[in-house]
């Protein structure tokens, strides 16, 4: 039996529906991505499912005590005290017919298990959570959703704030500890290593895929041109049948009452058929070209009190460059682009600029935006045209290309969603011609089909682009080359995307060795890609996947005797004993999964 189910469910403010005849069964085991375009009801899906809100038809069917618990995505407001204040607020009932308490009540037994979920999410317990990064703070509450044991995990948007070493910790955690999850994302890496199964929603209507990400993709495609065959072959005929209506006296005829009946049943089915939401248009203003050379810098060092930001660093930029800056939150990365920019003076060290730069510059903070005044009046203030490569175009007309319907486009910015309000960032942007473009974090909360026009449009850019982003996709189909921030002011620069940088990066344990002696007689990079595996080798990986099939299951079990309350009843030492006992199972699992793929790579 699946632990959820919805029959027939809808959810709207009125016709048409906005989830219309919803169906679904999320059985144990699956992890579903959730995918559709902005605005098409996911977060109210999640909210239906978590029963926040009650459907206005049809009926949602859980399992007799069946626990869900969400991340939802934005923080939310209203959170105070330390961490462990945070995540101990999580042991709730999730449902009305769940039991009251996983534990026994007793305090000890519910700080040991709040303290297990801290020690497997790597969270200090201390730490206030207003002090936190956005980052740190959506990890606690993941924590907090964790701590209610939950049958079912429905996160939504679960990579927005966090920085890329954490999205990589992120989906690590989820494959090896969570079994059951539903998840709302527009990060596509994340949802190729993630999802085992896809729903679409899309004009009211959820379509269910057992597949992966890679798999649905193709399938949607070829669904796509058969249902635009579909509508092509419908409107030629409803066009058919209307010029013959119009043709009079003739068309009333009994003998073709028949057919005037079949020609109202087309308007009723084109009245009724829903169309799918556009594509944005994106277009740059054309910008004189800069010289060749954009930026130069060299010897870089600034300090943030006691703290380097950035220390000795050079780099020169020139015209055409696309250059992805990547770095954990807080490392300095939008700290590093306003030294580039000259916003800001270094400590030491040099920044020359080239000729006729022109800059337009993204800010993740949306700080650009007027919350107060109507999109209309984000764009322009005082006239409803803008001249945008020299042709003159109405407002509204042009944030159509972003999906703003003409009704949007007089609501004030402060009720649009985080999608809108980044397509206005972007439309706002584009209305200056510019040469140099500075985009920090452009992806939040875009759409998967919104992302794709950026990237085209960007990767067709003939000016210079400073990208700052954890999208990993969006690394590796733009940038030519990375920054990137390895250690306390260190930035290192790699050619290619974030795929590359992960192919030429020193090994973890490399940078935590002061300086290692260089060895005799070393082959060189050529030579050692080169080696094929031995003997000795090729019985070790044909091993590996055994060694990891019993580690994982040891894993398994110590996880279930800590789901026990009554594991929490043992001696402290005991407790602490198998908690660590814990933490080296999944180091060791982890150093296997290296070396499988170490092995994997070389050459047979």
């Amino acid at each position: 039996m699946a632990l959820i189910s919805m029959h027939d469910v809808r959810w709207g403010f009125g016709e048409p529906y906005l989830l219309d005849g919803i169906s679904l069964n999320i059985e144990k085991g699956e992890r579903v991505g959730l995918l559709g375009r902005n605005g098409v009801g996911k977060t109210s899906l999640l909210r239906l499912l978590n029963r926040e809100i009650l459907p206005d038809g049809g009926e949602i069917v859980r399992q007799q005590g069946v626990r869900v618990a969400v991340l939802e995505q934005d923080v939310p407001t209203g959170f105070t005290g330390t961490v462990f204040d945070v995540v101990a607020g999580g042991r709730r009932p999730a449902t009305d017919d769940a039991q009251k308490d996983t534990g026994t009540g007793d305090e000890w037994t519910l700080r040991q298990q709040v303290e297990s979920v801290l020690f497997r999410t790597g969270l200090d317990p201390d730490k206030p959570f207003a002090d936190l990064s956005a980052g740190m703070k959506r990890r606690t509450l993941f924590a907090r959703a964790l701590a209610m044991s939950p049958d079912l995990l429905l996160l939504d948007e679960p990579t927005n704030h966090l920085d890329i070493d954490s999205i990589v910790w992120l989906e690590d955690f989820l494959l090896r500890q969570v079994k059951t999850l539903m998840f709302i994302t527009h990060d596509r890496m994340f949802l190729e290593k993630i999802a085992t199964r896809i729903m679409e929603l899309d004009r009211g209507r959820l379509t269910a895929y057992a597949c992966d990400y890679k798999t649905y993709l193709q399938r949607r495609r070829a669904e796509l041109e058969i249902d635009d065959r579909h509508q092509r072959h419908f409107d030629r005929k409803l066009s058919q049948e209307e010029a013959w209506i119009r043709q009079g006296i003739k068309a009333r005829r009994t003998r073709n009452e028949g057919r005037v009946r079949a020609l109202e049943e087309l308007r009723a089915a084109a009245r009724r058929r829903r169309a799918r939401i556009g594509l944005a248009h994106l277009e740059m203003q054309e910008a004189e070209r800069s010289g060749r050379l954009v930026i130069e810098a060299e010897e870089l060092t600034y300090r943030y009190g006691d703290r380097p930001i950035v220390k000795d660093f050079s780099t020169t930029i020139m015209r055409g460059d696309k250059i992805g800056i990547i770095g954990p939150n807080g490392a300095g990365k939008t700290t590093l682009i306003r030294l580039l920019l000259g916003d800001i003076a270094p400590d030491s060290g040099t920044v020359r600029h080239g000729t006729c730069l022109q800059t337009a510059f993204f800010d993740q903070l949306r700080t650009g935006l007027d919350e107060q005044k109507t999109v209309v009046q984000n764009i322009s203030t005082d006239n409803d045209y803008i001249v945008f490569n020299g042709r003159k175009r109405h407002v509204i007309s042009y944030l159509q290309d972003f999906l703003f319907s003409p009704e949007r486009c007089r609501t004030p910015v402060y009720v649009l969603s985080g999608g809108e309000r980044n397509r206005l960032m972007l439309a706002r942007l584009f209305t200056r011609p510019a040469n140099l473009l500075v985009l920090d974090e452009p992806t939040n909360d875009l759409d998967a089909e919104t992302l794709e026009l950026l990237e085209e449009l960007l990767f067709s850019f003939d000016g210079t682009l400073l990208l700052v982003s954890h999208d990993r996709s969006f690394l590796n189909h733009i940038v030519t080359s990375t920054l990137v921030f390895e250690g306390p002011g260190q930035v290192v620069e790699y050619a290619g995307g974030y795929d590359d940088w992960l192919l030429q990066r020193p090994r973890p344990e490399a940078l935590l060795q002061p300086e290692p002696k260089p060895a005799p007689a070393r082959r060189k990079p050529e030579q050692e890609k080169t080696r094929r595996l031995t003997f000795a080798q090729n019985r070790e990986l044909a091993a590996l996947p055994s060694e990891i099939e019993a580690l994982e299951a040891e894993l398994d079990s110590l996880q279930a005797a800590m789901a026990d309350p009554s594991f929490y009843k043992q001696s402290r030492e005991k407790i602490v004993g198998e908690q660590n006992r814990l933490k080296a199972v999944e180091e060791r699992i982890a150093a296997a999964y290296r070396r499988w793929e170490e092995l994997d790579a070389l050459p047979r």
